[in-house]
């Protein structure tokens, strides 16, 4: 975990497009840093995602239960490329086709660990076999488990603090994807810096932690 504290990420505005790098560690320390990242949901035939359980020794939300998969590509990554290489990463996986389903720009700030989550997130929907064989590794998953995405939004609304806080906007996007015209449109079509209004028109920047306009959260201070 702490050799990838150091990769790097790439730093955008709310439009998404790239201002710069820096590491995984700076992006997360408070204020935050608005960078590039991914949230990859795995939908079996009966319309179940695949959720995991994030390890104990996460420096970010550890133990809460989030989508398949997470993670920032580097400076100038595909986002298949670089999501393809965490699902092998955290869940043994071999290449999968993706598609973008929408755009969650959000912050967060983990009470447990001191860190924050400040991240203009592609969400990225694979369809997949409810066999899908995975080989979790145990650094980064603690649990996998199949669930109906409507009945985990209804769950964070009981239970939000045994779920990670981006987990409700991502699950939304697969719901119900921001703009119609890109649903269906694959990763590798996405380019890096594609403003955010194409990707997610009318929705509103979201705090995880308030449920306001990221624009009104007193939080976002300095970025991500």
């Amino acid at each position: 975990m702490t050799g990838r504290e150091e990769h790097l990420v790439e730093l955008v505005d709310d439009g998404g497009r790239a201002l710069g790098e820096t590491t995984v560690a700076t992006a997360h320390q408070p204020p935050g840093r608005l960078h590039r990242a991914f949230s990859v949901l795995l939908v079996d035939p009966a319309g179940r995602v695949l959720l995991q359980r994030r390890a104990a020794v996460k420096t970010r939300f550890p133990l809460r239960w989030a989508n398949s998969c997470c993670g920032h590509p580097l400076p100038g990554q595909s986002l298949a490329d670089a999501a393809n290489r965490r699902l092998d990463e955290e869940l043994g996986l071999g290449p999968v086709d993706l598609t973008e389903v929408g755009i969650y720009l959000y912050y967060a700030e983990d009470p447990a660990t001191g860190r924050v989550e400040f991240e203009y997130d592609h969400v990225l929907r694979a369809d997949v076999p409810a066999d899908l064989p995975t080989r979790p590794d145990p650094d980064e998953v603690a649990e996998l488990r199949w669930a109906d995405p409507v009945a985990v939004i209804a769950d964070l609304d009981a239970d939000p603090r045994a779920y990670a806080p981006w987990l409700g906007g991502v699950v939304n996007r697969l719901l119900h994807p921001a703009d119609p015209a890109r649903t269906g449109v694959p990763v590798e079509s996405s380019r890096t810096g594609v403003p955010v209004e194409s990707s997610r028109t009318g929705v509103p920047v979201e705090s995880s932690r308030t449920g306001v306009p990221a624009a009104e959260a007193p939080e976002r201070s300095g970025g991500r």
